[in-house]
């Protein structure tokens, strides 16, 4: 099983890397603004996880830059997500607001609707 685990997430990687969706193109002070906002974003993610790849398109696409975090690799990312998010389950989106609240978001469909929401051009 794990062999054709680790089969599948090469192939979902490679059709990822073939079919790159093409990022979307803002003026330099607009793009800075989002890049300000999005370092309040963190993305716990697998790399080969076909939902983690589907939350990654979407910030392509959006040209977001989010930190993303192998909690599958990183043990310490791991501990932060169980511990935070409450469950180890990715994609798993980290939102710290201006007050320092956080909220963590799993579900790679609200993951995306959020982000489109958010920054849709």
């Amino acid at each position: 099983m794990k062999l054709v685990r680790w089969i599948l997430g090469r192939l979902i990687l490679l059709l990822n890397a073939v079919f790159s969706p093409r990022s979307v193109q803002r003026p330099v002070d607009e793009q800075q603004k989002i890049d300000d906002q999005t370092r309040h974003l963190v993305l716990y993610q697998y790399e080969a996880c076909p939902f983690c790849v589907k939350v990654r398109r979407s910030m392509k696409r959006l040209n977001l830059k989010i930190e993303l975090r192998d909690s599958k690799r990183v043990p310490q990312y791991a501990e932060e997500l169980v511990k935070g998010g409450g469950e180890m389950k990715v994609p798993c989106l980290r939102i710290v607001s201006e007050d320092a609240k956080e909220q963590w978001m799993y579900e790679s469909s609200d993951i995306v609707a959020y982000l489109e929401s958010r920054f849709a051009a």
